[in-house]
């Protein structure tokens, strides 16, 4: 397996300062936006994006959550064995609000499909944008373009896109796998 790192350290930091940033500049105060974190992975770039949030807006009280996509996803009666479901941490209603969804990587948009089903159970959003860390711009199955993008990649289907976070794996970076020509 071949590994090319693709962002870590100050680069990875930065990019998420400038998301950040991007969002303050189409949501002013936060009050009628909430951050929605997919589980698993997207809940920790959401986690990262609410801190770097609340020091840049002074512990300003900025509504975020976890949605579990687990029994929404096209694809959950294929897989083999019993699904484990992560835990919803939504206590709040996204009713007329603008909701951020929060995922580390964009690939086929599936996820994200499945991720605007479960989030109806919470109420019905005025607005829906999507930040990803990562986009894989030339694999989408389904019509999905995020609104706030960290990183652009341009993958073959074969290779993945793996995120590693500080606060999970000790090191804050994005690398591309690649299987061995040999």
């Amino acid at each position: 397996m071949q590994k090319k790192i693709i962002l870590n350290g100050l680069k990875f930091t930065i990019t998420i300062k400038r998301l950040c940033f991007q969002l303050i500049e189409n949501h002013n105060d936060f009050s009628d936006t909430v951050l929605i974190g997919i589980q698993p992975r997207g809940s920790f770039f959401a986690d990262r994006v609410h801190e770097e949030l609340s020091v840049i807006l002074n512990n300003q009280k900025l509504k975020k959550g976890n949605l579990d996509i687990t029994f929404f996803r096209d694809d959950f009666r294929r897989k083999d064995g019993l699904l484990q479901a992560s835990s919803n941490s939504i206590d709040f209603t996204i009713e007329g609000k603008n909701v951020v969804l929060i995922d580390d990587v964009l690939w086929t948009g599936r996820t994200i499909r499945a991720a605007l089903d479960a989030l109806l159970a919470y109420g019905r959003p005025s607005k829906v944008e999507l930040m990803v860390l990562i986009d894989r711009r030339f694999s989408r199955q389904l019509p999905v373009e995020p609104n706030y993008i960290g990183f652009q990649v341009d993958s073959l289907s074969h290779q993945k896109v793996k995120v590693n976070w500080a606060s999970v794996e000790g090191e804050d970076q994005v690398i591309l796998l690649s299987e061995s020509t040999n």
